[in-house]
C-alpha cells in the first residue's frame, strides 16, 4: 500500500513491504530507483527481495517521479548530490530506518554510493546496480538513442503507467536535458568512492548500453570493501535481466550485515 512522507516540504510516495518470515536483526533494505523510475517501475522485485532476504523493503519515488510531488525547479548539475546528502538522510530519519542496506539502480546506485561516501549516516552496506560516477561517450550515445525511442515508439505510453500526468513528460525531459548538456560532461564523483566505509556490492551487465567496463573497474578499484559482480548477457537493468543473481547477492549482503550487527560470539566459559 502506498503511503506519503513529507521531506523538506515535498510529499514523496513510498511503500514498506514486510516479509512473511522476517529474520531477526536483518537490516531494512531501501530501494533507490533509476533516472526514469518510480515505486511501481520496480514491479515485483521488491516483494521477491523481501521474501528472499527476510528483510523489510522500503521503496520510494523521488520528487518529480511516480506519484510524488512534481519537480518545481530545473535540474542542475548537483541534483544527485542533493538527493544523496540531503533528501535521502532526511527520509531515513523520517521513516526511522536504522543502519539500512541501500540498493540502488543507475541514478539510484549513484545516490547510494554518494550517501555512503559523503555522509555520516550509518549504513549496513550498498548494493549498486549499474552505477555511474562519470559521463562517458557511450552514456551520451545511449541517452540519445533513448530520446529517439521516446519520439518513435510507445516508450512514453509505457512510462505513463508509472508516473502521474504531471510528472511524465518532465521526468523524461529532466533526465536527457541534464545528461546531454555539454556542461555536464565533466561531472565526476569518483572522489566520493574513496571514503566509503561500509561493504559495497557493485553489479554491472556486460551489455550495459550506458557504461563501459572501464568505468566499472574504476568504481571497484576505488572502494575499500567491495564485491564486484560482472554479469554476462545483461543490460542496464541487472534486477530485471538477472533478478535471481541480484537477489542472491543482496541476500548475502543482508546476512553479512545481520551477523556483524550481532557481533562476535560470546566465548565466556569456553575451554
Amino acid at each position: 500500500m502506498l503511503m506519503f512522507v513529507t521531506i523538506e516540504g515535498v510529499r514523496l510516495e513510498y511503500a514498506r513491504l514486510t516479509p512473511a518470515n522476517p529474520r531477526e536483526g536483518s537490516p531494512p533494505i531501501v530501494l533507490l530507483h533509476e533516472a526514469l523510475g518510480s515505486v511501481s517501475l520496480w514491479g515485483r522485485f521488491p516483494r521477491r527481495l523481501a521474501e528472499a532476504c527476510g528483510c523489510e523493503v522500503i521503496v520510494y519515488s523521488r520528487q518529480g517521479h511516480g506519484g510524488s510531488d512534481p519537480a518545481t525547479k530545473t535540474r542542475t548539475k548537483g541534483y544527485l548530490h542533493r538527493e544523496s546528502t540531503d533528501v535521502l538522510p532526511a527520509l531515513l530519519e523520517a521513516l526511522r530506518l536504522e543502519r539500512p542496506l541501500l540498493l540502488g539502480h543507475s541514478d539510484g546506485a549513484t545516490i547510494a554510493l554518494m550517501c555512503a561516501g559523503e555522509t555520516a549516516i550509518p549504513l549496513a552496506g550498498v548494493v549498486a546496480l549499474a552505477p555511474h560516477v562519470l559521463v562517458e561517450d557511450v552514456t551520451v550515445e545511449g541517452i540519445q538513442r533513448t530520446v529517439g525511442l521516446w519520439q518513435s515508439t510507445d516508450l512514453r505510453s509505457r512510462l505513463a503507467r508509472h508516473h502521474s500526468a504531471e510528472n511524465l513528460d518532465r521526468v523524461f525531459a529532466d533526465w536527457h536535458g541534464i545528461w546531454l548538456d555539454p556542461e555536464f560532461r565533466d561531472w565526476n564523483v569518483e572522489s566520493s568512492l574513496r571514503t566509503i566505509g561500509c561493504p559495497v556490492v557493485a553489479v554491472q551487465g556486460a551489455q550495459d548500453q550506458y557504461a563501459t567496463r572501464d568505468q566499472f573497474e574504476r568504481i571497484v578499484g576505488a572502494i575499500r570493501e567491495v564485491t564486484p559482480v560482472w554479469l554476462e548477457h545483461c543490460g542496464h537493468s541487472p534486477h530485471r535481466d538477472h533478478h535471481h543473481a541480484v537477489i542472491e547477492v543482496t541476500r548475502h549482503a543482508a546476512e553479512v550485515a545481520r551477523l556483524r550487527r550481532r557481533g562476535p560470539p560470546d566465548l565466556a566459559g569456553s575451554t
